[in-house]
């Protein structure tokens, strides 16, 4: 399916063909604190509230929710043209906490990019076609159990109101965040609670769900979900490069790739000073005498720009420098990769992730347009070039090969991908720890 593009003459009526400079803009109200829980919340170990954090912004741009079992993420935002929603200064606060743990300075998409297998075409969503500007009003029953924002959107499509019920905020169950049965029969169980943050922005015939999960044991979930039709004008001849959808073998549906990059300014304890380590882990047959395999894991310090490829048994965190849990460990996030279809045919898309050292003007994975001279180079693969790793940027790949089916009529199930930073060390025991178990850190007891 060819994305139907205004410089393609496919554009759906109504919409404008301008392109003008982006600026910034928003208008947004707080999201109300102490949602309703559902399931089962635990017993907190802590039960004397922590301290509000400081706000970081003023009511107008800021998100904050209390989820049932205690946490609060708070976050400010803002909206521009070409990314859409940008996250920032990204703060959690587990029970028992004495104050917020900053995680983000900022996060945001940098790149959808979307090349055809035939060759024909190849689009950049986010710097070429303003996908922030696509935002669409939502419905209440988009946002259930939540609050649509107003966001003035620069540089709309409809540039007499560019005032979009855009901006959804509410909270959802996401089944077990734990089960535990001891040994006498007693069941410790919680059912987990999540913040969404979400919106939807079109791009021809596209129509993009961007998600924020923000899950009260602390993990974060980004996902770009895609839905809306397939292109009405983007058929092959049928030589391998499409699939047939409709009556009989005619009409071949393009196929296509979807790699979508996420740029995150890592801000650990509010400090941009974090440390980067890779994890690779290798399983050699047993021993003389063994019984089983062994598997050893070795950690590698990334000192500097890195291109990095998931491997099996590879993972990234990103290390605090700042602080560490009650237990003295060093607070850190581990990035966790979603299922990826890497696209080979662009030098900016033949990794998962890229760590770069931060600069301002760098802001889009490939297409950047915030240059800070002439001959910048215009894509994330360039940047890595062994620069030293002291304020770490992370960008994550994540793609996806788009090959039509006759379910994609009509509309378009929703496609996801996406990937998750989870919290590693960042309490000393889990957030959301009953209070029964709480002097259970470290070594399990063994129950009589």
């Amino acid at each position: 399916m060819r994305l139907n593009h205004p410089n393609g003459g496919h554009r759906p009526p109504g919409t404008s063909r301008a392109r003008r400079s982006a600026a910034l803009g928003l208008s947004v109200v707080a999201l109300a604190a102490g949602a309703s829980a559902t399931g089962t919340a635990p017993a907190t170990a802590h039960p004397k509230a922590a301290p509000a954090a400081a706000p970081d912004c003023s009511a107008a741009y800021r998100i904050q929710q209390k989820l049932s079992n205690g946490t609060t993420w708070s976050m400010c935002w803002r909206f521009e043209s070409k990314s859409g929603l940008v996250l920032e200064k990204v703060s959690y606060q587990p029970p028992g906490e004495a104050r917020s743990i900053r995680v983000l300075n900022s996060a945001k998409l940098a790149q959808i990019h979307v090349p055809y297998d035939d060759g024909s075409n190849e689009y950049n969503d986010i710097t070429d076609y303003n996908f922030g500007a696509g935002l669409v009003n939502m419905t209440p029953a988009e946002c259930p159990g939540g609050t649509i924002k107003t966001v003035k959107v620069p540089d709309a499509y409809n540039s007499e109101n560019p005032n979009v019920k855009g901006l959804c905020t509410t909270t959802r169950a996401r089944g077990h965040a734990y089960r535990m049965q001891t040994d006498s029969g007693k069941v410790y169980q919680s059912q987990g609670k999540d913040l969404l943050v979400y919106t939807v922005n079109k791009v021809s015939w596209y129509e993009y769900i961007t998600e924020w999960r923000f899950a009260d044991d602390g993990t974060v979930s980004m996902n770009v979900g895609a839905t809306g039709s397939l292109s009405p004008f983007d058929y092959d001849a049928g030589d391998g490069r499409g699939w047939p959808i409709g009556k009989g073998a005619k009409a071949y549906s393009t196929s296509h790739n979807h790699n979508v990059f996420w740029r995150l300014d890592f801000g650990l304890d509010g400090s941009s000073k974090n440390k980067v380590e890779q994890y690779d882990s290798v399983v050699s047959p047993p021993a003389a005498g063994g019984q089983a395999p062994t598997n050893k894991t070795t950690r590698t310090p990334v000192t500097k720009e890195l291109a990095g490829d998931a491997k099996n048994m590879r993972w990234w965190r990103v290390v605090s420098t700042t602080g560490k849990n009650k237990d003295g460990h060093p607070r850190s996030y581990e990035i966790v990769p979603g299922v990826s279809s890497k696209y080979p045919g662009r030098a900016f898309t033949r990794h998962d992730v890229y760590f770069t050292q931060y600069n301002k003007c760098e802001q889009y994975a490939n297409n950047n347009l915030r240059l800070c001279a002439p001959r910048h180079p215009t894509a994330v693969d360039k940047w890595v070039n062994g620069q030293a790793l002291t304020h770490p940027v992370a960008w994550v790949n994540v793609g996806f090969h788009h090959v039509a089916r006759d379910e994609d009529q009509q509309p378009m199930p929703v496609h996801w991908q996406g990937f998750s930073i989870a919290p590693r060390d960042v309490t000393a025991m889990n957030p959301l720890t009953p209070r029964a178990l709480v002097g259970e850190n470290g070594r399990p007891p063994t129950e009589s």
